[in-house]
């Protein structure tokens, strides 16, 4: 079951990608957000830089081209990486550490594949069991009356906003239901690595598009997810 502090109130997925929204005009100038770059040719775990280059390149089919990342602005241990990691749950179960801000997905055989992650800021972590309701490519965003009402600037987006690079809910995005509901929370992608090891979001967990993308093919409806605790 999922936990919330009820003295927060209601949190929404969507307030979470709305407080992203309102970052995204300045957060890719904000040095406090500047992340270790790639030291040497190696990265930690050992991806080289030309297979991270590889691996987090641009994106030209997709609907919207995504571009490379830029994997200097992204600590290396944030990397994609096969690593071992102990579970007894199926494969394709999702776990998410927001402590360590790490998505997992259970491989078998002792292996998982580990995503870097950003994750709830200091008051809207959450932990518990949920599954993946729906997946959603490109989906429209559509700002909570509350937050509209406390960021005036979303308001042109009450009836939605269109799919695109700009949308906060990025280019895939996984929604987390519970007992048949909606739980508004998401696993959606972000083009922003200097988000990638933060607390950001009101609930939501994010990752680089490229490793949504990965995520998002290997995942089908259903799917458990797992937040541990922080």
């Amino acid at each position: 079951m999922i936990s919330i502090d009820a003295s927060q109130g209601a949190v929404s997925c969507t307030t979470a990608q709305a407080d992203d929204f309102s970052r995204r005009s300045f957060l890719a100038g904000l040095a406090a957000f500047g992340a270790l770059g790639l030291a040497g040719c190696v990265a930690t775990g050992g991806m080289s830089r030309a297979e991270a280059e590889r691996v987090y390149g641009p994106l030209p089919d997709e609907r919207f081209p995504v571009p490379a990342v830029n994997i200097d602005k992204v600590n290396p241990k944030y990397l994609r990486q096969r690593v071992r990691y102990s579970s007894d749950e199926a494969v394709g179960t999702i776990i998410v550490d927001p402590r360590r801000y790490y998505v997992y997905r259970i491989e078998g055989g002792g292996y998982a594949t580990r995503y870097g992650a950003n994750v709830g800021r200091a008051g809207f972590l959450w932990s518990g069991e949920a599954y993946i309701g729906r997946k959603a490519e490109w989906p429209i965003w559509t700002p909570p009356k509350e937050m509209i009402a406390r960021q005036p600037e979303a308001a042109p987006y009450a009836n939605g906003m269109a799919p695109g690079l700009d949308n906060p809910l990025g280019a895939r995005t996984l929604y987390l239901y519970q007992n048949g509901a909606y739980t508004l929370y998401t696993i959606y992608s972000t083009i922003m690595p200097e988000t990638i090891g933060r607390g950001i979001s009101s609930g939501c967990v994010g990752l680089l598009t490229q490793d949504m993308v990965d995520l998002y093919e290997k995942t089908a409806v259903n799917t458990k997810v797992i937040v541990l605790q922080a």
